[in-house]
């Protein structure tokens, strides 16, 4: 985090990524004197409502954020940046995207949490975008420019207002990552008791474990276990709002329809209580590490990992082979994942995996019978991509072996 006084007194020249966040409510005009450096701009958490035309004079920028503040109006400013390629505005008030407003090189737009009810057609005309995370408006139709958006690879559309399934998605060549729960057309109902409900008040959370976008994953300690549950657990209170993935009792529905597996985890009981939301499950050995790491802003859409870390073509294979499994039995469940990475993944020393994460998860029982082969062959792109990218850290002297060459035929 950098401060005004910091960029006024010029102590912040050359620098390539900038943050401000003292509640501004309009464009420091000091920034502009960065414009030989800088690439990243993060002015999130203010309340600026428009940005200036002179925002063009940044040559370099690359990304910017403007999360958290009061933009009613995606800024037309930005479709004039020559570099731009990121643009999040993330939580604003946004209604309206002006044709004009969407950079030429656009690869990355973060719309989520907005007031959207259309998108120009010239979101369509991007060549280059890959991630399009639209979660939380109002959208009542997607441009149908769409398909011809040949390179996108990511979509969040979940908790929308789309009465049918956006068709002209379903056949792009690179789509792999689709999350699309909470629309009319997804909508069920279901309500799924394959796991008993609990009240909140008969367990007592302790240490954080993990925490993401729909929720807070805890140990815990029961107060009251008449179900004869394991002492320690963990669990999962959900957010009471929309995230980037969508709403959090899609998820919870999703988990649970997805069902057991010896590569899940594993779903132990509920609590559905008003304004309280959780998942109770197993704990996992402390022996379990993550599989990799999120996307960097320069893979977008593909995970990335510690510089020398490495695996055994022996480990990628057995790997494989259970996610494989695990990709079989929730399309078997009708269950979508929507997020099939490598950093929702855990693996121990003996290259036994547990997965999770269901954020990004749908329920697809509702679709037609083509519309879900499709969804199928969606999917399969993002386990094709997580197998790509397990053989890409392959130790150096197997990268030659049978096996590895029979791993990668999976992928073409």
């Amino acid at each position: 985090m950098h401060t005004l006084s910091q960029l006024k007194s010029g102590k912040l020249m050359g620098i390539q990524r900038l943050k401000l966040s003292e509640n501004l409510s309009s464009f420091p005009l000091e920034i502009l004197s960065l414009a030989d450096s800088l690439e990243v701009l993060d002015l999130s958490n203010n309340q600026l409502t428009s940005l200036p035309s002179v925002l063009i004079k940044l040559k370099k920028l690359k990304i910017i954020f403007a999360s958290n503040n009061r933009f009613q109006v995606l800024p037309e400013v930005l479709g004039r940046c020559e570099n731009l390629e990121m643009v999040g505005f993330k939580s604003n008030q946004i209604n309206q995207v002006p044709a004009n407003a969407l950079p030429t090189k656009l690869r990355w737009l973060i719309l989520t949490d907005n007031c959207l009810e259309t998108l120009p057609d010239s979101l369509g005309e991007r060549p280059k975008l890959q991630k399009l995370a639209l979660a939380g408006n109002k959208l009542t139709k997607l441009p149908l420019t769409l398909a011809q958006s040949n390179n996108l690879e990511l979509v969040r559309i979940s908790a929308n207002s789309l009465t049918e399934c956006p068709e002209q998605l379903l056949r792009l060549p690179k789509l792999a990552w689709f999350a699309f729960s909470g629309n009319p057309f997804s909508r069920t109902n279901l309500n799924i008791a394959s796991v008993p409900s609990v009240p909140a008040a008969s367990f007592t959370l302790h240490n954080i474990l993990g925490q993401g976008a729909s929720g807070v994953i805890s140990g815990a300690t029961w107060t009251d276990n008449p179900l004869a549950l394991p002492d320690k657990v963990a669990v999962k209170v959900f957010k009471g709002k929309v995230t980037s993935d969508g709403y959090p009792e899609d998820e919870l529905q999703a988990c649970l329809k997805a069902g057991d597996h010896p590569n899940l985890v594993r779903s132990l009981a509920q609590v559905n209580e008003e304004g309280y939301l959780a998942l109770i499950m197993s704990l996992i050995p402390a022996n379990f590490n993550n599989l990799g790491l999120p996307p960097s802003f320069k893979s977008c859409t593909r995970d990335t990992f510690p510089a020398d870390f490495t695996l055994s073509i022996s480990q990628i294979d057995k790997i494989v082979r259970q996610m494989e499994d695990v990709f079989e039995h929730l399309h078997a469940n009708q269950v979508c994942h929507g997020d099939l990475y490598a950093h929702n993944t855990l693996f121990d020393e003996n290259a036994n995996i547990i997965f999770g994460d269901f954020g990004a998860a749908t329920m697809y029982h509702m679709l037609t019978s083509e519309q879900q082969t499709l969804i199928q062959q969606i999917e399969r792109r993002a386990l094709y991509c997580l197998i790509e990218d397990l053989l890409s850290i392959c130790h150096r002297q197997e990268q030659d072996s049978p096996k590895f060459k029979i791993i990668k035929q999976k992928i073409h």
